[in-house]
């Protein structure tokens, strides 16, 4: 059994992503109460497999995730881009009339401002997670109170869902990146398929210093999907770059890399792995 810990509880969005990724797998969910906790979890036992939000489609990055990664000493091994759909979910027998407090993770609730908006005399009350939410209502049978969360929240906490797709862009969608112990990563990716690279590097603050790296790595035909800055605490004016590539060549991939070495500081490379599906 597949050993996968993860920010939040069962029904959360993190639980449905590593339910997704490894399909067909029995896996046994190690809950967190936070990134950090997830990354405890794995130092304490190399054979756990970290599963981690690093961005969404309408809430941006995460920027602390990016650090905690590049700390960890870990290697992003896979990705998962999942399509969060949001149910609002109450107490058996509720209609949505008898809702008078919705509560859930200040995400998922801007995620879903337009339809909240438009219940009349709802109160808004900010939880650390979605599962969570629906978790405690159903515990503490607390009539009146309602949940945005996952429908699969609601299903394993024996709420019924009132709404269903309430967020107001359907366009959701939140990346998942996969980390595993390095010294387990080379083994699990003797075979894996690459063409998707995360790297971190600093820059000297002078100029041009960021347009030469983006020019070497166009003239090598490398995708650049992503560029995520992050200021050094300590070094005034100097920046972490956290970039994804994309490539069709993994030799032409390399050769980038040699090339824009001497122009950086401390390049790491965080993971090569295969670009992920995207569910619908």
């Amino acid at each position: 059994m597949r050993k996968v810990a993860i920010q939040g509880i069962l029904g959360s969005y993190h639980d449905v992503a590593a339910h997704k990724y490894f399909e067909g797998e029995d896996l046994e969910i190690i809950g967190c109460s936070t990134f950090k906790g997830v990354i405890k979890q794995m130092h304490d036992d190399a054979s756990v497999i970290g599963l981690m939000a690093i961005e969404n489609t309408i809430a941006g990055s995460l920027l602390q995730n990016h650090e905690l990664i590049r700390q960890s000493e870990c290697s992003i091994i896979g990705e998962y881009k999942l399509r969060i759909s949001h149910s609002l979910a109450a107490l058996p027998g509720t209609s949505l009339p008898d809702v008078k407090e919705v509560n859930s993770h200040p995400i998922a609730l801007m995620q879903c401002a337009e339809y909240l908006g438009a219940l009349p005399g709802i109160k808004i009350v900010e939880t650390e997670d979605t599962a969570m939410s629906a978790k405690w209502i159903a515990e503490n049978r607390r009539q009146g109170l309602a949940a945005v969360c996952g429908k699969q929240a609601a299903q394993i906490y024996g709420l019924d869902v009132l709404a269903e797709g309430i967020e107001t862009n359907n366009r959701n969608f939140t990346r998942f990146l996969v980390i595993a112990d390095k010294w387990n990563a080379g083994d699990m990716m003797k075979n894996a398929v690459k063409n998707k690279s995360s790297v971190v590097f600093a820059l000297p603050h002078v100029s041009g210093s960021l347009s030469k790296i983006l020019t070497i790595l166009s003239f090598y035909d490398m995708n650049l999907t992503k560029i995520q800055s992050l200021p050094i605490i300590g070094r005034e004016w100097e920046y972490l770059f956290y970039v994804n590539l994309t490539y069709t060549d993994y030799t032409r991939y390399k050769q980038a890399l040699d090339a824009i070495i001497p122009l950086t500081k401390d390049l790491k490379i965080l993971g090569e792995y295969e670009e992920g599906k995207q569910s619908v």
